[in-house]
């Protein structure tokens, strides 16, 4: 992890060239595992629309969308049981790469997973369902590359482009905690470790302590 390049986005926001690359393949696997688990899944929005996107949990509590809006539980709905605890190898990772972001502090309790299949996509959307918003979000690529856009904190700001690859994290705090971000369409491709698609670990503080059941 020692040779990454930086790259500023906005304030409290940085790119962090091929950060996880030398950890891929350990952050792979857990997924693999993690996904017996816990299958990868499609959810819903509020308003019934079908997101592209494929998602599981680990950690404390997972993040969910239905009907009832978008929040985190600590039971997985598929399987009935508590989402698989995160492991402490993906853990690191996003502690360290939030470190040398600036922020000493991170302590995640959750990661979402997303995995993106050719043509899937993310809007731009705010992270604001956890619940201490002064720790960081860190967003580490796995396999193809795509198009990541982020503005600021209201939806019409203006948004920037950036290529993600393989191995490259961003982390954005402070200023930039509530910035909308998202992800372009993914376009067709094959990685060596991942085939044809791309995997998103998002590493978060939910604060999940005040919330029960789900």
């Amino acid at each position: 992890m020692s040779n990454f390049e930086t790259v500023q986005l906005a304030p409290g926001a940085v790119c962090l060239r091929d950060f996880a690359t030398m950890s891929a393949q350990t952050l792979l696997d857990s997924i693999q595992t993690l996904s017996r688990s816990a299958p990868f899944r499609k959810v819903r929005t509020p308003s019934g629309k079908s997101m592209s996107v494929e998602m599981t949990n680990c950690g404390d509590c997972g993040w969910i969308s239905d009907h009832r809006g978008y929040r985190y539980v600590k039971i997985d709905p598929i399987t009935g049981v508590n989402w698989p605890p995160l492991p402490s190898e993906m853990a690191r990772v996003a502690v360290e790469a939030a470190k040398s972001a600036g922020y000493s502090e991170f302590n995640p309790d959750v990661c979402l997973i997303n995995r993106y299949a050719v043509g899937a996509s993310m809007g731009l959307h705010q992270d604001r369902d956890e619940e201490d918003f002064a720790q960081p979000i860190v967003s580490v690529s796995l396999g193809l590359s795509v198009r990541f856009r982020m503005g600021g904190v209201s939806r019409g700001d203006k948004t920037q482009n950036i290529a993600l690859h393989h191995g490259d994290v961003v982390v954005f705090g402070g200023p930039s905690r509530l910035a909308f971000h998202g992800v372009g369409r993914l376009g067709s491709g094959t990685h060596p470790m991942t085939g044809a698609f791309r995997f998103n670990l998002t590493f978060r503080r939910a604060n999940h302590e005040k919330k029960t059941g789900n």
